[in-house]
């Protein structure tokens, strides 16, 4: 006779978490950011091998998922919605691998290169035998650059090649990471954080680990950066499809896409440039008034002064919103303001809490080498990154995990949710009213206008589009990568450096970038067609507790779930 205990094991949920249990064992990165202890001395295995073992383990996962939902109480809501869940995330993670895409996985983020430097940042360091571990996670850096380099070989044996552009960024980084001749390398830098009784020990493992890096440069400059030059950086339609339904969570009408960033883009430029009058009358375009508020607007002098101000936007959301349209748990409330290592992506970027919030969530914030920093930009991009934006979102999810699965509370997000809900958050905190300041609200309207130029040139430079007739730039031209930058360069107020980083990341990550616009998008229908459902009974706030508490969906998913709360 089956017992209960194992038909709610056979049910989608349990298999579901039986799935991240084994993931784990093959990938430990992952489970050092779910908190997993024993995860924390270990590297996965990058290479080919490597990665077909995980995609065994999904293929796996997928026919017992199909026996699992003919049982009895598969067709619960909260059994379906992780059925959907599992199902889409891990077909669109096989189409991914079974591409090769993992065998041309180069660029200035979201590497399996990155994810090993970068789990060292959220691994703990309280102990002795956390620094233990980490001295122990530190010898296996150089077999797991060993397997990404082999990966990357079988690559160029097959003709898969990754952009030259993203390429010639990684080895920069890969420069920087080993320290280049003027000191010690990123992760000797790291290990000397480390107790004394561990010195000798720590200092020869972050030796080996700079080692390795300086290896893999020089494979990456000498032989794999010669062999993709005169690659092209766009991926072309079909390749770009199947990477935007692995970032959004369904299959997107491209050209509808691509019409609806250049409809935002004329919809912002007319708020912008009404919000620019406010600042510096007679503007010629909104980016003067905000390179003119770059000079002489409000901001903050020093590195850990504008960490501790960062700090301080935070805890003054949390106050502010908890309990009028929000209803957070102490755990939820807990948020940290970091400073990113360097090496990295010009963009900030938010890590969530541990499951057991032992780690909290925290928000990061790449210096690029400045220490005075301007505030227009600040304000909305921390109402995105922390408080109400990702931190709400995905702090949630983890308190709430026990009542939905494991795996919709963690492995499962899907990119265009988890940053659609962040822009929505944007906007949230604007029609609240916290962005009267006309410093602070240009400084979001350039943000939303970043998110719409990403849809336009992110979409545009990979399917090679022609520009509109009434754009005000290049009109009737195709895009390129030379036309992108300077398209975002002209219509952003970045510095330089972040125009060059954002470009490098479309041509890395394509079509993970319009999951901002059109997540937001998916984000407000859902929420007006359950403000039409409900009527006058609508409660914002019990809305957003519920939303937030339904775990990750992708797109195709999303907005009739949302329309249901």
């Amino acid at each position: 006779m089956v017992g209960m205990s194992e038909i709610k094991t056979s049910l989608p949920r349990g298999i579901a978490d039986a799935y991240v249990d084994d993931l784990i064992a093959l990938d430990p990165v992952t489970g050092t950011y779910l908190g997993v202890q024993e995860s924390n001395s270990r590297l996965p295995d990058l290479s080919p091998a490597g990665q077909e073992a995980v995609a065994e383990l999904q293929r796996a996962t997928l026919a017992r998922l199909d026996e699992a939902e003919r049982r009895r109480g598969a067709d619960s809501d909260i059994e379906r919605r992780c059925a959907r869940l599992l199902r889409e995330r891990l077909t669109a993670e096989l189409a991914v691998h079974e591409a090769a895409e993992g065998l041309r996985a180069v660029g200035n983020m979201a590497t399996p290169a990155h994810s090993v430097r970068e789990v060292f940042t959220v691994t703990p360091q309280q102990t002795d035998e956390d620094w233990a571990a980490i001295a122990e996670r530190l010898r296996a850096v150089p077999a797991a650059y060993a397997g990404y380099r082999a990966s990357l070989e079988l690559g160029l044996e097959r003709g898969l090649l990754a952009a030259p552009r993203p390429t010639a960024t990684f080895v920069g980084q890969l420069t920087q990471w080993s320290g280049a001749g003027e000191g010690r390398g990123w992760f000797e830098e790291f290990a000397s954080a480390g107790p004394e009784s561990l010195r000798a020990e720590l200092d020869e493992a972050a030796r080996t680990a700079t080692a390795a890096v300086v290896e893999l440069r020089d494979w990456m400059r000498e032989v794999y950066a010669p062999a993709v030059q005169g690659a092209p950086d766009a991926v072309g339609r079909e390749r770009y499809a199947r990477w935007a339904r692995y970032f959004n969570g369904t299959d997107l009408d491209l050209d509808e896409a691509y019409a609806y960033g250049w409809s935002e883009y004329h919809r912002l430029l007319g708020e912008m440039r009404k919000e620019a009058e406010k600042i510096l009358p007679g503007a010629a375009t909104p980016w003067v008034a905000l390179a003119h508020l770059f000079e002489h607007g409000k901001h903050i002098e020093g590195v850990d002064e504008v960490r501790d101000w960062l700090q301080g936007l935070m805890d003054e959301a949390m106050e502010k919103l908890d309990g009028t349209h929000f209803e957070l748990a102490e755990p939820v409330r807990r948020v940290e303001s970091r400073i990113a290592p360097p090496g990295g992506a010009a963009a900030p970027y938010y890590t969530p809490p541990s499951e057991d919030f032992s780690r909290p969530g925290r928000t990061w914030l790449p210096t690029m080498g400045q220490t005075r920093f301007p505030v227009y930009d600040l304000v909305s991009t921390w109402y995105h990154e922390g408080v109400p934006g990702h931190h709400l979102q995905l702090a949630q999810w983890a308190y709430v995990a026990g009542d939905l699965s494991r795996y919709q509370a963690t492995i499962g997000g899907v990119s265009a949710n988890a940053e659609g809900w962040a822009l929505y958050a944007e906007r949230l905190m604007d029609e609240l009213g916290f962005l009267t300041d006309p410093e602070h609200r240009l400084g979001y309207l350039d943000a939303q206008m970043m998110r719409a130029a990403r849809v336009i040139v992110d979409i545009g430079m990979h399917l090679e589009l022609e520009i509109p007739g009434d754009s005000p730039f290049h009109p009737g031209e195709r895009w390129t990568p030379e036309l992108a930058q300077e398209f975002f360069g002209t219509h952003s107020s970045r510095q330089a450096d972040f125009v060059e980083s954002e470009l490098t990341r479309y041509l890395t990550i394509p079509g993970q970038a319009v999951g901002y616009k059109l997540g937001e998008r998916a984000w407000l229908l859902g929420r007006e067609k359950a403000r039409e459902r409900r009527g006058d009974t609508f409660d914002l706030k019990a809305w957003h507790m519920a939303a937030l508490s339904q775990g990750s969906l992708g797109l195709d998913d999303l907005v009739d779930e949302l329309a249901r709360l």
